[in-house]
């Protein structure tokens, strides 16, 4: 798999939450992949709506390193990450799944998965946060868990 095959328009589903025990709020979401600089520079522009704070949006800059499959990201959210960007690094894996991370306040992290369905031409993108151990509880434990999961096919 290469970047090259998120190319396009997408629409689908984004599940939201805040806290590890929250529920998946489901709610309509959507997704353009570009490419620029001779394929060198991905662009993934989404939007999804925050169950109480509305319309939502969210920019993926990826690009190569030129270090065999490492990748690094500039990422902004509406909701999430703002008014500063967060830089992410990552790789693209043996099994095709492109992830990334970074971390912010102190030891606190985010973590972002791309990678394609089990149908043709459907795009997953999930986003983590990873709570650190000295900040986990028995309602917090530590470790990633998903924040955002966006469901999205080709179309």
């Amino acid at each position: 798999m290469s970047l090259s095959e998120f190319v396009g328009t997408w629409s689908g589903t984004n599940g939201f939450r805040l806290m590890p025990a929250d529920p998946l709020v489901k709610f309509p979401a959507t997704a353009s992949v570009t490419t620029a600089a001779g394929g060198h520079l991905t662009l993934l522009a989404y939007a999804w709506q925050h169950p109480d704070d509305g319309p939502q949006d969210g920019l993926i800059l990826i690009e190569s390193t030129g270090e065999g499959d490492a990748l690094a990201v500039t990422w902004g959210d509406s909701w999430h990450q703002k008014p500063d960007t967060m830089s992410l690094s990552g790789l693209l894996t043996a099994d095709g799944l492109i992830s990334f991370e970074g971390s912010y306040a102190g030891d606190w992290g985010w973590r972002i998965h791309l990678g394609v369905g089990d149908e043709p031409r459907e795009l997953l993108i999930r986003m983590e946060n990873v709570i650190p151990a000295e900040h986990a509880s028995a309602d917090m434990p530590a470790g990633p868990y998903p924040v955002m999961i966006l469901d999205l096919a080709a179309g």
